[in-house]
């Protein structure tokens, strides 16, 4: 069905992988396009709960594919939102190199989960460009100013467990064990309320863009109506028929 990636399911979660190992799962247009088709396509799909994201053979992405930008074509810098707008969360199993727009990918998902040999960068001033698909805007924010300014202004990559250090990823595994990893998260949101993970994402990525007291008014109208009493009661059942405490909770 597609060219550049693969997709698979099972136990509602789908690993999506970048399938260019010939070129780094570096990022085409064909790759942008093939993307976009499948999340939309996971979104449409009320089996799937989870989202795994991985690359095929050596390299996770190696960043945009520059032999087919160099000759004219533009890279989609909205693509990237696609993994961090998706209404269902998104793991990053990240094993090997990071580079560039791989990273942008990385940052744009929820969850990052690292092999311990990969490397993660955005080498792009030491070609007189910067990272363009949110790098500037979101490192920062997982890392502080500082970090920021250090691994964008210098284009040096850093190790998995550096990267692990100041906040970038959040977990670091030996690589036959990444997508174990990767799926211990996934499996841990398919037991969670669909409507409270979507409206989980939505509330944390707005505080970056207002000021506090615009926030938890904001918290307080988002959580208020993102489900029906209906839809609550169902989800406290199903807790509650799985957790002894949810159930002592529940059922007073």
């Amino acid at each position: 069905m597609y060219e550049t990636i693969t997709i698979s399911n099972s136990e509602e979660i789908a690993t999506l992988t970048l399938n260019r190992p010939d070129r780094a799962n570096t990022i085409s247009p064909k790759l942008t396009e093939e993307v976009r088709s499948a999340f939309g396509a996971i979104q449409a799909d009320a089996n799937i709960r989870a989202v795994i994201v991985t690359g095929a053979g050596r390299h996770f992405c190696g960043g945009a594919d520059l032999r087919e930008l160099g000759g004219g074509a533009a890279l989609d810098l909205d693509f990237f939102t696609v993994f961090e707008d998706h209404p269902k969360p998104v793991i990053a199993a990240i094993n090997g190199a990071a580079m560039g727009g791989g990273c942008e990918i990385a940052l744009a998902c929820d969850i990052r989960v690292m092999a311990e040999g990969a490397h993660i960068g955005t080498p792009e001033i030491k070609f007189g460009a910067l990272p363009a698909g949110g790098g500037t805007q979101r490192l920062a924010r997982f890392v502080g100013m500082g970090r920021a300014k250090e691994l964008i202004m210098t284009g040096e990559p850093i190790t998995a467990f550096e990267a692990l250090r100041i906040g970038l990823v959040n977990s670091v595994v030996s690589a036959e064990l990444l997508m174990e990893e990767a799926r211990r998260y996934a499996a841990i949101f398919v037991q969670r309320a669909p409507f409270a993970l979507t409206t989980a994402k939505r509330l944390v990525l707005k505080s970056y863009d207002v000021d506090l007291a615009t926030g938890l008014e904001l918290e307080r109208r988002f959580i208020a109506s993102m489900a029906s009493p209906a839809e609550r009661k169902a989800e406290q059942e199903r807790a509650a028929a799985g957790q002894d405490t949810y159930g002592k909770i529940f059922r007073r």
